[in-house]
């Protein structure tokens, strides 16, 4: 499999993740449709979350995710100041989302905008609720991994640093930096188990001298423990979702389907899962019925390219 395949399959699969669990979100598990139903479009008679969202429509996740990977291509390297700005202009002025519209923001997303467009600095705005640990950060970051050529300590800094404009806290850094790690992996061709094991290797040499960050890795994010997950909003939870998802599926439709049929935090779920399988199975894995049906792909193309032409660090 090409490198390009498995940067499309990573960009596409977490934007086509995204698109598919907008619509059970807010849902439990037991609420979920039988995993043969689960579509763009929901089956008949499915109370679906966002009805006035078109099928195929990303919400907050893939458009943060785009104005971090459009910051990345126009800065050649991650610039918190820039990708700020450019969170700031997604969520007043809708770039990188769907028709212009945002539909969703997590609560401390927008309180941490708005700190930053009322002049606070964008490293403190992510601390304004100390304890946030939200997965707002997380599914947003697999651009980072995707076009980051620096070494693995500026990579785990890099996805320290993409935090803090609205989830400062270390735990959210940590899950942060295990999945890019993964994601590289994932991309140097290693199966998910292996790209696993070796990321948790080097996040724990990186850490031996970051010591309340190796509490973190240690304590909550608890990388001995059996991989489980419940798909909660919860930023560990998120993390060992998709986790325990990619150490059992066996395509990428499979993969996203498992992460909707959690429940709860859908979209972001099958984002975090989806963009990790789009890697690992590569872009031609993901269903055409779905790819289809993405909007406005166009938008994605070009700054596909724009990243073939750049890369940072």
């Amino acid at each position: 499999m090409k490198i390009d395949d498995k940067i499309r399959g990573g960009l596409y699969g977490l934007l086509v993740g995204d698109a598919l669990g907008v619509p059970y979100e807010f849902h439990s598990a037991s609420e979920i449709p039988p995993y043969c139903e689960i579509e763009m479009t929901p089956p008949k008679g499915f109370f679906r979350a966002h009805k006035a969202v078109e099928p195929g429509t990303w919400s907050d996740d893939g458009a943060q995710a785009l104005c971090l990977l459009d910051s990345l291509t126009s800065c050649k390297k991650f610039c918190l100041k820039d990708f700020s700005e450019k969170l700031l202009a997604w969520y007043q002025n809708g770039i990188w989302a769907v028709d212009g519209v945002v539909f969703d923001i997590g609560v401390q997303t927008a309180e941490a905008l708005n700190a930053f467009q009322s002049g606070f600095a964008p490293e403190q705005c992510g601390i304004l609720r100390p304890d946030g640990k939200g997965n707002g950060a997380l599914m947003r970051v697999l651009p980072l991994a995707l076009w980051h050529s620096g070494t693995e300590q500026e990579l785990v800094e890099d996805a320290h640093n993409q935090c803090l404009i609205t989830h400062g806290n270390k735990c959210n850094q940590v899950c942060c930096a295990l999945y890019c790690l993964t994601a590289r992996f994932l991309l140097n061709r290693m199966d998910f188990e292996q790209a696993l094991f070796k990321s948790i290797q080097v996040l724990r040499e990186i850490y031996q001298k970051m010591p309340e960050y190796e509490q973190e890795l240690e304590w909550r994010v608890r990388p001995d423990e059996p991989w489980q997950g419940g798909g909660s909003g919860y930023v560990v939870d998120c993390l060992r979702s998709a986790f325990m998802i990619l150490k059992r599926a066996v395509n990428y439709e499979e993969a996203v389907k498992q992460a909707i049929m959690l429940g709860n935090d859908t979209d972001t779920t099958a984002c975090v899962t989806g963009g990790l399988a789009g890697i690992l199975f590569g872009f031609q894995a993901i269903p055409k019925r779905w790819y289809d049906t993405l909007k406005e792909k166009e938008k994605v193309e070009q700054l596909l390219e724009k990243g073939r032409e750049k890369c940072i660090m």
